[in-house]
Formats: structure tokens, C-alpha cells, sequence
């Protein structure tokens, strides 16, 4: 199996799997060393943990719990298995635990509503999507969990003071929005953990931290395109993204035109998209 990691945050780190392993092959036991939730996105696998076997196939989600031991098998013709997995520091893992202990080894039958989280977690580690890597993981986890517990996540109770710290984080995102801000950091200038602070951040403004921050350095970006001189390249990187094609694909999907069109339009040289710029901002569901 060839293990990349792709991402790494304070409170996890994501990794690209992919095996290409078949009936053949005699699979060797392994030790999970921390809370893994693990999306397979291709291909099938037998998991086999605490006596127990499960079959995973595209959709499905494996859950390998800290110090448990574990094999893995393709006792079918599949041509592999690919796989997007999220290793949970105890930190976060501990957050996220429920009533009476709801995590264990084995695997989550591939429902849509985890599937659909899986493709939005697939999507963000192809940089496709304003929902973070990290933030889309942790929705992922959280959904698990609840599918485990048998049970929905609780609201977080719009309360004068959680809207405040909402807010509060708002206006600390926008004033750092041209540096590399991520969950971690934001979380912790509001003193709350990462995961409570997403929940608590999506609840009261109906967006993630991360898509806020897009939209922010969009909203900078717009301005200075409408308005100013600099190049389009100036532009990106002053209010925060790391390269220019990024900035012009992510400008696109929320504009419905290029930065360049925009400044065009801008300057009364050509005519913008109204109904495209007037449609509502992504909601973050």
C-alpha cells in the first residue's frame, strides 16, 4: 500500500491511500496507532478487528480505533482499494466522543448522507471546494460518530453569548484573512477547540470558518479589482492565496466570471453576469 500524507493540521492529518493488493496476497496484521476515519472512495476490502469482519466497498467508511490490531484483505478480484483517511490526534478524538464511548473498530455501511460528506472531504483535498480539509474531516468524523451512537448531533444553542464569539471570530478572520489562517489558529483566538469551534461558528453565521475566509479574500480581492490598478497576480497573493491559479478558479466559481472579466466590468468595458453575482453565497450544508 502506498501512504502519502497530503495534509497535516494541530488536531489531525489526512492521507491519500491506495493498495493494490489482490486474492493472492497474504495480508499482515497492523496496529492502528491512533482514531482513524477512513472514506473509501474505490475499489473493496475486507477489515478484520476484534473478531470481527467487514466488507467495505466504494462509500463505506473504516473506523480503526487506537492500539487495535487489524488485517486487511482483497479476497476479491477489485483491482485495489483507494481510500481518503483522516487520523485523529486524542485531542480531537476525545472531543468528539460520545455518551458512553461510541467509537470502535470496523466499518459504516455506505450511506448517502456519508458519502455525500466523503465526496465534499474528496473535493476539498483536490483544492475543489471552500470548505477546508481539515473542516470537512471533522464533519465527516462527527457524522460517524452519530451513525455509531444512533443518535444526531446536538444544536449548539444560539445563545447571545455564542453569537458574540461568533462574530467576534468574524471580524478576526477578516483581519487576518490575508495571512494563512486555519482552523486551529481561529479556534484558539476564540479559546475554543477546533471542532466546537466550527460547529459553533457554522450554527450561528451558516458557514464554516474556512468558507468565510474565502469569501473575505474574495470581497478584498473584488474591491481592489473594481477599483484599482494592481495586476490581477498582486491582487491574489495580497489578499491571501497562494498562487494565481487558484485565485482565478475560486473567483470564477463564486463570480460566474474571470477576475479579469470582473475588472472589465468593473471599469463599465463589458457587462457582468448580474443574475450569477446576485445568486446567494454557498450556506456551507
Amino acid at each position: 500500500m502506498i501512504a502519502t500524507i497530503i495534509a497535516r493540521h494541530r488536531t489531525l492529518f489526512v492521507m491519500d491511500c491506495r493498495c493494490d493488493a489482490g486474492p493472492g496476497d497474504r495480508p499482515f496484521a497492523e496496529q492502528h496507532d491512533r482514531l482513524s476515519v477512513s472514506y473509501v472512495r474505490r475499489g473493496s476490502f475486507s477489515y478484520r478487528s476484534r473478531g470481527q469482519r467487514h466488507e467495505l466497498v466504494a462509500g463505506s467508511v473504516l473506523v480503526g480505533c487506537a492500539g487495535d490490531e487489524f488485517l486487511c484483505a482483497h479476497d476479491h478480484a477489485s483491482g485495489g482499494d483507494e481510500c481518503l483517511s483522516f487520523h485523529l490526534e486524542p485531542e480531537l478524538a476525545d472531543g468528539l466522543q460520545g455518551p458512553g464511548g461510541t467509537w470502535r473498530s470496523g466499518a459504516v455501511a455506505p450511506r448517502a448522507d456519508l458519502m455525500v460528506l466523503g465526496e465534499l472531504a474528496q473535493v476539498a483535498a483536490d483544492g475543489r471546494s471552500d470548505v477546508g480539509l481539515d473542516e470537512a474531516g471533522m464533519l465527516l468524523a462527527a457524522r460517524v460518530r452519530d451513525v455509531l451512537a444512533g443518535a444526531a448531533d446536538d444544536p449548539v444553542p444560539a445563545s447571545e453569548r455564542n453569537r458574540r464569539r461568533a462574530i467576534e471570530a468574524a471580524h478576526w478572520i477578516d483581519a487576518h484573512s490575508a495571512e494563512p489562517v486555519g482552523l486551529d489558529a481561529a479556534a484558539r483566538a476564540a479559546g475554543l477547540s477546533p471542532f466546537h469551534f466550527l460547529r459553533l461558528f457554522r450554527s450561528v453565521l451558516g458557514v464554516t470558518p474556512h468558507q468565510y475566509l474565502v469569501g473575505t479574500r474574495l470581497r478584498h480581492a473584488a474591491r481592489r479589482l473594481a477599483g484599482g490598478a494592481d495586476s490581477i497576480t498582486d491582487v491574489a497573493l495580497d489578499v491571501g492565496f497562494g498562487d494565481l491559479s487558484n485565485f482565478v478558479r475560486t473567483f470564477r466559481r463564486a463570480a460566474g466570471v474571470s477576475p479579469r472579466r470582473f475588472r472589465q466590468g468593473g471599469r463599465g468595458r463589458r457587462a457582468l453576469p448580474r443574475r450569477r453575482l446576485a445568486a446567494p453565497s454557498p450556506r456551507g450544508r
